[in-house]
């Protein structure tokens, strides 16, 4: 049951608001927890009990135990949730969150048992685009994730896109890229449609690469090469990494991939590709400047201090040799 504090908050969002008379198109019937406020530009932000607050089917984003979620936690119980999840009424009773779940979780481990929320009567396909443009930003995102939330998104857009218009000639040079929804995917996270459907074909790979791919011991551009291997393909590609512990790079994925395309890919040209030894990677090491300086005078340069390291290293090489000669 929602319920608001003595001092209701109250969040100014202009044009956002559903009106009790203008239902969404599609999607579950709303349900409104209070009377719709008189003024529609005004949304109200309610304390929600935990316990009625249930995750989004199918939610797209895991919430992993680590260091950014203790940090969470650490600041719901220091401070409470400040910026308020957003929800939507549940046919079966409750409401599902649309952007909240690490704060819910966060709150739960918090000790809090209700917690700041924004209500909104969305379509399934505005919930999942509402979802998935709310954690477009974050950096912790696991490629499996972004895969799986693009494709929802994508697919919801698609529903909601309608025809194109009527005056758009058919041949017009620019009307398939106006009605690209791929590019509106990305335009969220600024990057291209190309982009986009790449990313989306992550969802083929067979669950085994896939975590690969999250674990990062294959790299993102072979992957989207592998991605459009048959099953059967991808399995024999897993046989492959195993036996011969290497992952493919891009070329090697590459060949494979116009091997699949020709029907012409097999155990042994597949192994014979994996067999191929690779170029060493080109790595640079970079130390950050204000890590270095506690460990050098002040007045070093540095130059000085770059200097002073490499003799550090000559010195260092020079006990091992030693300690390995006796």
């Amino acid at each position: 049951m929602i319920k608001t504090t003595p001092f209701e908050m109250v969040l100014i969002i202009r044009n956002n608001m559903p009106t009790e008379t203008s239902p969404p198109k599609r999607g579950r019937k709303p349900k409104q927890p209070t009377p719709v406020e008189p003024v529609q530009t005004t949304e109200r932000i309610f304390r929600i009990p935990l316990s009625e607050l249930h995750p989004f089917p199918d939610h797209p984003y895991g919430i992993r135990e680590d260091q950014a979620m203790q940090d969470t936690v650490d600041s719901v119980k220091a401070n409470g949730v400040v910026v308020p999840a957003i929800v939507r009424p549940r046919v079966e009773g409750g409401y599902e969150i649309i952007a909240g779940h690490r704060r819910k979780l966060a709150s739960e481990q918090a000790g809090f048992t209700d917690m700041p929320c924004i209500v909104r009567n969305l379509t399934d396909d505005e919930a999942i685009i509402q979802l998935v443009d709310s954690n477009a930003q974050r950096e912790d995102v696991l490629p499996s994730e972004r895969a799986k939330a693009y494709k929802m998104r994508l697919e919801a857009i698609k529903r909601t896109a309608g025809r194109p218009r009527k005056d758009l000639s058919e041949n017009a040079p620019n009307n398939s890229a106006i009605f690209r929804s791929d590019d509106e995917v990305g335009n969220v996270d600024g990057i291209s449609g190309d982009t986009v459907r790449n990313i989306i074909s992550l969802n083929n790979l067979v669950p085994e690469l896939m975590q690969m791919v999250d674990e990062k011991k294959i790299s993102l551009t072979p992957a989207y090469q592998i991605a459009s291997l048959s099953e059967p393909e991808q399995r024999l590609l897993l046989e492959t990494i195993d036996s011969e512990q290497v992952t493919p790079s891009v070329s090697q994925a590459q060949r494979m991939r116009k091997l699949s395309q020709s029907g012409e890919l097999n155990e042994d040209n597949m192994l014979q590709i994996m067999m191929e030894q690779k170029k060493p990677q080109d790595f640079t090491i970079t130390l950050p400047i204000d890590k270095l300086r506690k460990y050098f005078p002040n007045t070093y340069t540095p130059a000085r201090m770059e200097e002073t390291i490499y003799k550090l290293l000559e010195a260092w090489q020079r006990k091992r040799q030693r300690d390995m000669s006796r």
